[in-house]
């Protein structure tokens, strides 16, 4: 798809030499806890943090690249480094922010980011961080705050790869696309529901970054329905599907722009997931972004989609995925019209159209609201 978005340096390979080394008055905590723009942001603005820096470590590859580690194959994590002033701001104190800004009991990965290289990990440099990270892992076990017992395995500190420039200050460089991450991802969310008011004293700001919005631009339903939507296994979906719409949703294919059909598509109506009829959009949310694929400024309620980080074919960007059926979608970028900023590309084969006259025959006549008015 036409994509704002930064171009990977497959060339460059990542070197063990960070920006900026611990000196006699510094020291140095390196956490693994799945995406890195998301740990990095927690990390960088709290008083005595010098710098954070997203990379890669664990593994056996020693010249990781983003491409390579996102395939799970390299054994490495991605991590983040943090040089502080210890004067200011303790190890102790790094490890809770580390924690309440993790699910600490998954040891999957990270809410959409599944796999390896998304787990969590903390990599102690000597045997007193060991001690604070074992402490400080044993007192969030015994909070009761948690529902699952806690996995995060506290390891020997191992050479750590700063990851690629377009990597660095993710969530300042590009606010909105990382404001997007951080909700749909689940993140933000699951932040918010542990620790309420306090997980601004984990980030520094809210626990739940989103894309600034105009005082009369109502938002998003609060989540899309939870059950009744499910996703057949591929066998099935084969036979059911159209070939494109098997390869867009299940192997995260693109279709030719302007060539598909709901890009001018522009009846009132919803768009409900091609593989198991969730609602993922609202027409009343679609413009003419001009790039020959539907474009929406928001989901159709908060937690229809999902967002996760995606580096195929050279880029960084933030791919979309619908929650429940885990579908391909396409992309979300920050170059969206006013007042969300945000444009989510999707793709047509992905999507079923159901225009408003048949909402309420189809099952979908709760969400008439969210449609009435809003033909482009």
């Amino acid at each position: 798809m036409a994509a704002l978005a930064l171009l990977a340096t497959q060339t460059s390979q990542a070197q063990t030499d960070t920006p900026m080394q611990p000196t006699e008055k510094t020291e140095s905590a390196v956490f693994a806890g799945g995406c890195f723009w998301c740990l990095e942001a927690a990390m960088e603005k709290k008083p005595g943090v010098i710098e954070a820096v997203s990379g890669y470590t664990g593994g056996h590859d020693p010249a990781p690249t983003y491409a390579a580690v996102s395939t799970g194959k390299t054994g490495h994590t991605e991590a983040v480094r943090v040089v502080y002033d210890p004067a200011k701001i303790s190890y102790e104190d790094l490890v809770r922010i580390f924690f309440k800004n993790i699910d600490p009991t998954d040891p999957g990965g990270q809410f959409a980011d599944r796999g390896s290289q998304y787990r969590t990990a903390i990599y102690y440099a000597d045997e007193n961080q060991k001690r604070i990270a074992e402490n400080v892992r044993d007192a969030m076990a015994a909070s009761g705050r948690f529902k699952k017992p806690l996995d995060v395995p506290i390891l020997p500190v191992a050479p750590f790869y700063p990851a690629e420039e377009e990597h660095q200050d993710y969530y300042a460089k590009h606010a909105v696309s990382y404001g997007n991450y951080h909700r749909y991802s689940g993140r933000g969310p699951y932040l918010d529901s542990l620790w309420g008011p306090d997980a601004t004293d984990a980030t520094g700001a809210t626990a739940t970054p989103v894309a600034p919005t105009a005082p009369d631009t109502p938002a998003p339903k609060t989540a899309a329905p939870s059950v009744g939507y499910v996703r057949p296994d591929d066998a099935e979906l084969e036979k059911r599907l159209s070939p494109l719409a098997f390869e867009v949703t299940r192997k995260a294919g693109t279709e030719p722009a302007f060539g598909n059909p709901y890009w001018n598509e522009k009846r009132p109506g919803i768009y409900v997931d091609v593989v198991s009829g969730e609602p993922l959009f609202s027409s009343a949310d679609k413009f003419d972004s001009g790039t020959g694929w539907p474009s929406f400024t928001r989901p159709i309620a908060t937690g229809a989609v999902a967002a996760r980080s995606d580096a195929s074919h050279g880029m960084a960007r933030t791919e979309v995925r619908s929650s429940l059926a885990d579908s391909h979608l396409g992309h979300v970028f920050d170059d969206g019209p006013r007042p969300s900023g945000q444009r989510y590309c999707i793709n047509s084969a992905a999507l079923r159209f159901i225009p408003l006259k048949e909402m309420e025959k189809e099952g979908y006549g709760a969400l008439i609201p969210q449609v009435q008015g809003g033909g482009k």
